[in-house]
């Protein structure tokens, strides 16, 4: 019998009705039933599953092959009993509940082949919401580096692997992992693969996020993902000698599995359980939390990480339950550096360094346009001289002399849409604002109430308003969104050529000043002003 190319393994257990979805997509496989084999595992189904399997069996012989087993847990177990039978040059691995395009197996296997690679990654895409992690996926890659890239952040072992590597090596599942399982085999298949190869022209892999949310990663209990996490990085850290090479293949799990322990439902776990979690996040920090990995991480993350570190359980509580309640701390500005003032920050007693919560080169236009709310606006008119008035909350605090207001021609790029404001261009320098700002803190901490006073021009135009503050060394633009605050009347100002005035929201519910001569601005009126206009003209010429 010819040797085929390929082992597609399938661990199942319960994945009814993706299942038939996902033998479909195998048998089609656009690289022919002579170059595959499909060895898939039943883990103990109790849904229908070992039944549908052993359907595809009888109905495709020598390519599906079902073996049945107890329970074993965990999708480990499965796949270790399918390596010990597969036959093909690679093998592939792939999830119950989810699919493969037609040409994937055939493109992948073709990679390896021209390139010589080990390990040849596919890209994957996600569905019914499933979140897959798509910087890898930029272009296609021959050679793309475990360090030196986005890899950490996609260690499923949804990649097509030599055989020979991992017999010479003698990878195999932990069996004692319920979650992540896959990540000690696929990390050390790429830290000993002479090349990995990275294929983003075709949807290769669809991740399917079931309906029943039954996917075994959003099952689990914090403790259990707290050890799994532990195990893994314990596994990743003995291949690694410590350096940069490492930090880049563990931040990966303080971005992700770590912090996501300290997320939103922290809070509402048992104080025990609390405790333990962070005492769980303390010892892996302790052993592996450079001062480089450390701030290579966002802010927030880095803040959550080294208040479980410094078991400051409280004040982790509070930084967790205040981000859901009001969003992003406020930004202290200070001497040219910016700090989030996250709980914990600058209190003695817990000591941690400002460095902690300080912005380390990180843009954070999401979080300005967050604590930037509209209050209140009117006009004040003085003869032909009419001023806006305007109070808004800027979620800055400390040296905040560059915290402006303008009145902007022209529209935001539409890449300021998604995170509601911008990081102005290096070296672009603003002209000297219009108007008068007073900054006063308001009474709860957490922003500066800003008050201005700026002159409108008797020009026709359709203004912004724009927030503009400087935060470690950025400048960033903000637009005014009104939240359904009333506005004030439009107006009517100057004699001699009469304007008129108003201040409305737009379509994105930002504040917009519209100026236009009243009979621009009211056609009906504006003949009668223009008929009497013309009529003076004439009058003073003749």
């Amino acid at each position: 019998m010819t040797r085929p190319d390929v082992s597609v393994v399938v661990a199942v257990y319960n994945t009814m009705p993706y299942l038939t979805d996902c033998l479909n997509s195998l048998v089609g496989q656009s690289i022919g039933a002579d170059r595959l084999e499909v060895v898939a595992v039943d883990d103990g189904s109790t849904d229908g599953s070992g039944a549908e399997l052993d359907r595809f069996a009888a109905e495709y012989p020598g390519t599906v092959r079902v073996i049945h087993q107890e329970n074993s847990g965990g999708p480990a177990a499965p796949s270790n009993r399918a390596l010990e039978v597969a036959t093909g040059r690679y093998v592939y691995f792939v999830g119950s509940d989810d699919h493969l395009g037609e040409e994937a197996l055939a493109r992948m296997v073709g990679c390896a082949d021209a390139y010589g690679s080990d390990v040849v990654i596919g890209k994957m895409v996600g569905t019914n919401g499933r979140y897959v992690h798509q910087e890898l996926y930029k272009e296609n890659d021959p050679d793309v580096s475990l360090f030196h890239s986005a890899l950490p952040f996609t260690l499923a072992n949804t990649k097509l692997f030599r055989r020979e590597l991992v017999e010479r090596h003698g990878l195999r599942f932990p069996e004692d992992l319920p979650v992540g399982s896959d990540q000690p085999f696929t990390v050390e298949a790429c830290v000993r693969a002479r090349r990995i190869s990275v294929l983003a022209d075709y949807d290769f892999y669809y991740a399917v996020k079931r309906g029943d949310a039954g996917n075994i990663t959003y099952r689990a209990d914090h403790l259990s993902r707290l050890r799994c996490t532990a195990a893994i990085m314990k596994h990743a850290a003995a291949l690694v000698e410590a350096g940069p090479d490492r930090d880049a293949l563990l931040r990966r799990h303080f971005t992700w599995e770590l912090s996501k322990l300290v997320q939103g439902d922290f809070p509402a776990l048992e104080a025990g359980v609390r405790r333990e979690v962070c005492a769980g996040i303390a010892a892996l920090a302790d052993a592996y939390l450079t001062d480089g990995l450390r701030d290579s991480l966002d802010v927030g993350r880095r803040v959550r990480i080294c208040l479980a570190q410094a078991g400051a359980v409280d004040d982790l509580v509070r930084a967790v339950t205040d981000g859901t309640a009001h969003g992003a701390p406020p930004f202290h500005l200070e001497a040219g550096r910016a700090f989030a003032m996250y709980p914990g920050f600058r209190d003695e007693a817990l000591g941690l360094p400002d460095r902690v919560y300080e912005l380390l080169g990180e843009t954070v236009p999401g979080r300005l346009a967050q604590g930037t709310e509209f209050v209140a606006a009117g006009w004040e008119q003085d003869g032909d001289d009419l001023w806006l008035v305007l109070t808004l909350r800027a979620g800055v605090l400390g040296d905040t002399g560059s915290l402006t207001v303008r009145l902007v021609q022209g529209a935001m790029p539409k890449s300021a849409d998604g995170p509601g404001a911008r990081r102005l261009p290096a070296g672009r320098a603003l002209a000297v604002p219009d108007g008068k700002f007073d900054h006063v803190p308001t009474d709860d901490g957490r922003a500066t109430a800003v008050h201005a006073r700026i002159p409108v021009r008797a020009v026709q135009a359709k203004l912004g308003v724009r927030v503009y503050v400087d935060v470690a060394g950025s400048t960033y633009e903000i637009p005014l969104r009104t939240g359904g605050k009333p506005l004030p009347l439009a107006l009517r100002w100057r004699q001699t050529v009469p304007y008129r005035a108003s201040a409305n929201r737009n379509a994105k519910g930002r504040l917009v000043i519209t100026t236009a001569p009243l009979w621009e601005a009211d056609p009906g009126v504006g003949k009668g002003l223009r008929d009497t206009l013309t009529r003076l003209r004439r009058e003073v010429t003749r």
